[in-house]
Formats: C-alpha cells, structure tokens, sequence
C-alpha cells in the first residue's frame, strides 16, 4: 500500500553542549540539530534528525531545502530504501560527503519514524530486535582538557555509578603524560572495568605503534581513530601488529568505506554514526556487514537513537553515553545495571518536546 509523502519541513536548532568537550583535534562547540518533519497522504508523519558539532548545519539545511525535499514530495514514504537510494543518486557531484549523508539521515530516520508509528513498534523491534538491553560505557568523565585529578575522580565515579567501561581521550603534549594519564585511570576503576582509548586522528602510523604499547600496559578496549580516517593500510598495518583493537568509523561516511576497513582487517571494532552514514538505512547494512566478518559494532554518539540501533542487531557491543538531547526531550535513556534498555514506545524512540524545540530553532 502507498502511501505518497505530501510535504516535509526542514529545521535547524542549536543545542549548547551539556559540558566542555575536547579531544586531540577540535572542541564540541554546540550541537546543530537539523530536524525534518514529513508527512503522507495517509494522514501519518515522521520526525527525523541529524546533526554537526558546530559547523555545516546551515549547509545541510540548504542541501535539504534546494534539493532533497523537493525530490521526496511525491515518493512512497512505505518504500525506504528505494527512496534513499534515489535521494543519493539525485546528489552524485556531493557524494560520498559529509553534507550529503548528514542531510539524507534527517530524511531517512523520519521516514523509519513514520513507518515506526504507523505500525506501533518500537525502531529496535521493526529493524530486527536482536536485544533488549545494550552495556554502557561512559565518555563524558574522560575528555582531554580535564586535569588528571577531577579525569580520575570522573572516570572512578562513572563506573561506581554502574558504567561497564570509560573512554579516556589521548593528544596531550607528550606521550609520557598520556600513559600517566591512562595508567591512573586503570588504576581508579579496577581491572574489571573496560578502558577505551581515543586519539581522533591524531597521530601518524609510527606514532600509533608506540602509543599502542602505552595501551596494551593498560589493557585498553580499544584504540579508537588512531589515523586519519582516510589512511586505511595504515590501520591494516598497526591493526596487525597490535593486540588492542582498533576502533573507526565515526569519520566514514558510507557502506563502502567500512566495506574496505573490513575486508583488510583494518578495523576490529566499527563505530558507525548513523547521522554521518546517511541514516538508518546505510546503518544496518553496515552493522550486518560487520556481524559477517565477526566485528563488533560500538556506535558513535547519539545515544537517544543509537540505542534503538544496537537492540536491533546482534553484533552490537557497546552504546556510548553522552547526554546532549535532554534540552528538547520529555524523557531519558534508562539505565539499569550497566546496560541501556530499549525504549517503548512506537518510532525512533526519543520523546520529542515540541514546545522547547519551536524555542530553540534558528533557522
């Protein structure tokens, strides 16, 4: 049964970071939230997001309001992945990029929304409903602008808190100060709670192959974004010659990008964002990708969303917790013995507070 997207609204709002974030590269300077509303003839809507850390929002707004809404008016909202593989093939001279998938993921997640609600499921039941519940670590205690005292004291209270595991964020002006840092870490939370490790490319092959040593002493979870992003024999390389594993993903933009990582072993954990991906749709391709080749996938950011995501595959390993919804929603993740429950109630699974969003729009 049809049923033909009538219109779709575009919107931008600007969210203040809940606390100071800094990593190796860049500061979260506020998170600009690019929302699109749709509606079908059929009397059903959809609301979907997506998002950036302080540039490019109004980029992705534009994208949406000159190109891709107008294409999506008059398509079978029932129809997904036919229509995201439209909207892509009507951007081909901006694609495979970051604007292009940020905005198809507001499209596509309101179009897994509508879709959600229209059957009353939940997006962790429809898209598969592998788990009920995902372990959570925490990031928020472990930025790198932090002093190691109040790192120590965060990271410790987190996991007393019931959090599985921290990810500490490395970059600090020597290598030695870094392991200082880790090793104190370790040595707060105990040998039971697991220690991620991000870098956020900020290091060269050789770098990363000392820094891995640093990590191994620790026993870390994993070596998050160690290179850049594009250099993917050079994560092959140090992802063998490393007993930690090697995490990336949050700076991939498409299937195929992860497709290469995982075909040359030159990722052991994959960390797709599923508003840097182009929606839900490229997500769960990849998540199935990563189950075939025995990878575990760890989501970046986004919690409120991704939640959804990881109860609805089975490769799914860890959620991340950092809060940054909570100013235009009613309610909040649940948390129970370390692990985040799947939401309830029908659509992506975030209650949405109309009234503080309409106060918060920009554009």
């Amino acid at each position: 049964m049809r049923a033909v997207v009538t219109g779709a609204e575009a919107l931008l709002v600007d969210l203040p970071v809940e606390q100071p974030r800094t990593d190796a590269v860049q500061s979260f300077v506020k998170q600009e939230t690019v929302m699109v509303e749709l509606t079908t003839d059929d009397g059903a809507s959809g609301l979907g997001y997506s998002y950036t850390i302080g540039t490019g929002g109004t980029a992705v707004l534009a994208m949406l309001r000159d190109h891709l809404l107008p294409a999506l008016v008059g398509q079978d909202a029932e129809r997904i992945e036919a229509v995201w593989a439209r909207l892509l093939a009507g951007t081909r001279a901006t694609a495979v990029g970051a604007i292009t998938s940020l905005a198809l993921a507001a499209i596509d997640t309101a179009l897994w929304d509508r879709r959600c609600r229209t059957l009353g499921l939940p997006l962790w039941v429809l898209a598969g409903g592998a788990k009920d519940r995902i372990r959570v670590y925490d990031t928020e205690s472990g930025w790198l602008h932090l002093p190691l005292e109040e790192l120590v004291t965060g990271c410790a209270t987190a996991v007393a808190a019931g959090a599985g595991g921290v990810k500490v964020k490395i970059g600090r002006p020597s290598r030695a100060e870094d392991a200082e840092r880790l090793q104190a870490v370790r040595d707060a939370i105990g040998p039971h709670a697991e220690l991620m490790v991000d870098a956020n490319q900020a290091f060269d092959l050789g770098e990363a192959l000392l820094r891995a040593r640093d990590l191994e002493a620790v026993g870390a979870a994993w070596f998050e974004e160690p290179l850049p992003a594009d250099d993917v024999r050079g994560h092959e390389r140090l992802a063998a010659a490393t007993s930690v594993p090697v995490a990336v993903g949050e700076s991939l933009y498409s299937p195929g990008q992860f497709a290469e990582y995982l075909a040359r072993g030159a990722a052991t954990v994959v960390q797709p964002d599923v508003a840097r991906v182009g929606g839900i749709t490229p997500w769960l391709r990849i998540a199935q990708a990563a189950q075939a080749h025995h990878v575990p996938v760890c989501p970046h950011f986004l919690m409120e969303l991704h939640v959804s995501l990881c109860g609805a595959v089975g490769g799914s390993g860890w959620l991340e917790h950092i809060p940054q919804l909570r100013a235009i929603t009613r309610d909040e993740l649940r948390i129970q013995d370390g692990s985040a429950l799947m939401p309830e109630h029908p659509g992506l699974g975030i209650d949405w507070d109309r009234d503080a969003i309409d106060g918060m729009r920009v554009a």
